[in-house]
């Protein structure tokens, strides 16, 4: 099994989570909340990906950007 990175950045700018890897070409995907950026990560460019379990918490749904 192959180990990829996949970094989950908040650009507080444009307002969205941003997905980015040097390990999946051509990934290049954004969301509101972290939770979808996480499932569009999951069906877009990588077939199957198990996540790492220490995940930092999910910012407040309602809001999208992270606490802190």
């Amino acid at each position: 099994m192959r180990t990829l990175k996949v970094q989950a950045l908040w650009d507080g700018e444009a307002g969205v989570w941003v997905a980015e890897s040097d390990d999946v070409p051509g990934l290049a995907t954004e969301a509101a909340t972290l939770e979808e950026l996480l499932l569009k990560t999951c069906t877009s460019r990588i077939p199957r990906i198990n996540f790492h379990p220490l995940l930092p918490a999910a910012p407040d749904p309602g809001r999208g950007a992270p606490a802190g």
